[in-house]
């Protein structure tokens, strides 16, 4: 199944990332969606899974939680928004990757894409950045990757000028 993962639209989706995402099975949002419309255009086209940030108002808290776990494939997924990154994981988010042993690991927040493979617990880790235009990123980010009988592969990369 192909997957799309993208962060931090705060209330605005560009049509790029829509069509970057065309062949994916399912997107997965992880937290600062800003506004129930984005969740809406996505799941006109896709099966959807989505966490909420520390932007997100109360109908996306009541609807989305704030971490995920969950299974794609055969891979054990964890997904929230303030996750941090191998060696700096949230105080929070750190106890439950050690409970939940997962393979992969998706959050958000910093607004900067950053994948890096945690030697210690055996898990990627994916920070697809910002796709949305508010925040101090220039450049707008989302990922795609593949992911097959307990593989993840195929990773891509959109980027455009906000």
């Amino acid at each position: 199944m192909k997957i799309g993962l993208l962060s931090d639209t705060h209330g605005w989706l560009d049509e790029r990332v829509v069509r970057f995402f065309a062949d994916c099975g399912e997107v997965w949002h992880c937290g600062d969606i800003g506004s129930m419309a984005v969740i809406e255009r996505l799941e006109q086209d896709f099966r959807v899974r989505a966490v909420h940030g520390n932007i997100d108002g109360g109908e996306i808290r009541m609807r989305f939680p704030e971490t995920e776990v969950f299974e794609c494939e055969e891979v054990k997924v964890v997904m929230t928004h303030i996750g941090g990154y191998p060696g700096h994981y949230d105080a929070r988010i750190r106890p439950v990757l050690q409970r939940e042993c997962p393979r992969l690991f998706v959050c958000g927040h910093s607004h900067i894409l950053k994948v890096m493979y945690d030697r210690t617990l055996g898990c990627l880790a994916v920070n697809p950045g910002a796709a949305g235009k508010f925040g101090f990123h220039k450049v707008c980010t989302a990922v795609r990757f593949l992911m097959e009988k307990g593989e993840i592969k195929d990773l891509e990369v959109l980027e455009f000028k906000k």
